[in-house]
């Protein structure tokens, strides 16, 4: 969508991701990616880690459930996606912002591993794999958005 901030993270994910579904029954998972950069220090000969960025993610629909049939604690991951600022009220009743990012498309990365993709079947309108495409998920004007962020 126009005017919406894209980027590709880079890291490890931090706990399997969480597979929830919103009350009108759409799939969401849950994660969060460890992004840190290193950098060769001459001075003293040895490879640093940055400081680490802790990027919370959510991810829609089947994408959301492939990722948590796919993916697990430590796997480092492509991830390219939106950022979004959600603001919430504390139990406290302080209001806090935070910067989420909705992932659009992820992997493995293969920079140190390797995997075998599996095309997940499709499953039609009746239910069935093979069957009828189901329902256009893009046909909303923002497939991502529920009333409610579930994590």
């Amino acid at each position: 969508m126009p005017g919406e901030t894209t980027i590709t993270i880079i890291g490890n994910l931090t706990s399997d991701p969480e597979l929830r579904y919103t009350q009108t029954g759409t799939a969401v998972a849950g994660f969060t990616i460890a992004s840190s950069a290193r950098t060769y220090n001459k001075q003293v000969e040895q490879w640093q880690d940055g400081e680490v960025l802790f990027m919370r993610c959510s991810v829609w629909r089947d994408l959301g459930e492939h990722v948590t049939e796919s993916l697990t604690r430590g796997t480092r991951v492509i991830a390219s996606g939106r950022l979004r600022m959600r603001t919430y009220e504390t139990s406290d009743g302080d209001k806090r912002t935070v910067v989420e990012m909705t992932v659009d498309e992820i992997g493995p990365s293969l920079r140190f591993a390797t995997a075998k993709p599996q095309k997940a079947a499709r499953i039609g309108s009746n239910g069935h794999a093979g069957g009828a495409p189901a329902a256009d998920p893009w046909a909303s004007s923002n497939p991502y958005q529920e009333d409610e962020p579930p994590f």
